[in-house]
């Protein structure tokens, strides 16, 4: 019974972790590449193929942190490129939440930060 609460709670933080990775990723990539005038990014895009859930499950599940943040730093370095970079208010708030999620050294760490960036980048789209 105690192997199978592991495995469930396993389970549970790999889809509790995935799709907010996702979906900063995808917010990200929404701010640097989607215009008015075309169709809206999605999260079955040929661009969203090395950032979609499946991809970061196999992250997590391998508790990969360094590789996770550098998923998520290509996809931040993008979205602070069209938010303006470091020099505008945007720019510096986007640098400092990615700062923290970079600091995370254990997979523990990184569901605050995570949850920051998450926010803020629905907030600026």
């Amino acid at each position: 019974m105690a192997d199978f609460r592991l495995i469930l709670a396993d389970i549970t933080r790999i889809a509790l972790m995935e799709l907010p990775l996702e979906t900063v990723a995808l917010f990200s990539l929404k701010l640097a590449y989607e215009t008015e005038d075309q169709s809206p990014i999605l999260r079955d895009d040929l661009m969203m193929s090395d950032y979609q859930r499946d991809v970061f499950g196999l992250l997590v599940r391998r508790g990969d942190v360094e590789a996770i943040q550098i998923k998520v730093d290509e996809c931040l370095g993008l979205a602070l490129e069209a938010v303006g970079g470091f020099d505008t208010a945007l720019g510096r708030e986007l640098h400092r939440l990615a700062a923290d999620f970079g600091a995370a050294q254990a997979m523990e760490q990184l569901d605050s930060p995570l949850i920051a960036l998450k926010g803020y980048l629905k907030d600026i789209q």
